[in-house]
């Protein structure tokens, strides 16, 4: 930063003209780092919602979700995996007894009335908050197949993905002053968990993480509050029997996290159910 002098003095043994001279030189003059300090300066992180990281993102959530990393052939799976959720289905496992599938198939319409999938609506509604299937079967797998082959409907589950969990988790793991890691560990819990009021929910995950270790933007090591909201996530997966496999955590982003992988550059080698994983 340049000092301007001030209206009585200049440095010892120069004029105040020439001060005033000499700083309008270098006002004008481009200020450029020599290659040396252009080499060091340190360069911003990349955030997950960097085009590339988002990529790696889905890919990880689809090693875990559905065993593959083809993220974009899962707009049409649906199945019900037993887990008292109803069906789970498309790009995050949005869920007919959660409210995250009504929403979607209520923006889908919005946006395309008439679609394949409108007239379950009313069953949707029904089913919000149970496993129950009622006015769903048999032909509503077979209708959401269908609809993804729409891209109107891609672009739902896009959108909702990023409005109730992808955003969310960026924006509240760079307030914490999480690197690209950091944002991922957020970003699968809250896939997971959703982020409502139980225990196991997102928000108590990470409760329960800050009362053991701080993150960077309140001072604390990045490591050791990562380490301590990957044991609240562990803690959280299981207190439910559909989600005690761990692995997702243990072989995956604690493998990331001992490598100091923070920004989460690839290459990047994982496992999840034993199942071995490479993006290069």
């Amino acid at each position: 930063m340049v000092r301007t002098p001030d209206d009585t003095a200049g440095p010892a043994g120069t004029s105040r003209r020439t001060v005033i001279a000499l700083l309008g030189a270098l006002a004008a003059t481009p200020l450029l780092a020599s290659p040396g300090e252009a080499a060091t300066r340190p360069l911003a992180a990349v955030g997950l919602d960097d085009p590339a990281k988002k990529e790696i993102a889905m890919k990880l959530v689809s090693s875990a979700e559905n065993s593959s990393l083809d993220w974009k052939a899962q707009y049409q799976y649906i199945e019900d995996i037993g887990d008292g959720r109803g069906y789970t289905a498309g790009i995050i496992g949005f869920c007919s007894g959660t409210g995250d599938m009504l929403d979607l198939v209520q923006l889908y319409t919005d946006r395309k009335p008439g679609n394949v999938l409108a007239g379950y609506l009313p069953a949707l509604r029904r089913v919000n908050g149970t496993d129950s299937h009622s006015g769903l079967d048999p032909n509503f797998p077979r209708d959401w197949r269908r609809a993804a082959q729409d891209t109107a409907f891609q672009q739902a589950q896009n959108d909702e993905r990023d409005r109730v969990y992808f955003n969310p988790a960026v924006r509240q793991g760079k307030t914490d002053g999480l690197r690209a890691l950091g944002q991922f560990a957020y970003y699968d819990a809250i896939v997971m968990h959703g982020d409502g009021d139980d225990p196991t929910s997102f928000r108590n995950i990470r409760k329960r993480a800050l009362r053991s270790a701080k993150p960077p933007a309140q001072g604390g090591n990045e490591t050791t509050y990562l380490n301590a909201f990957l044991d609240a996530r562990v803690w959280a997966m299981k207190q439910e029997e559909a989600h005690s496999d761990t692995s997702r955590v243990d072989t995956a982003q604690r493998v990331f996290l001992r490598n100091g992988n923070l920004d989460l550059n690839p290459p990047l080698d994982w496992k999840v159910y034993g199942d071995s994983y490479h993006i290069g």
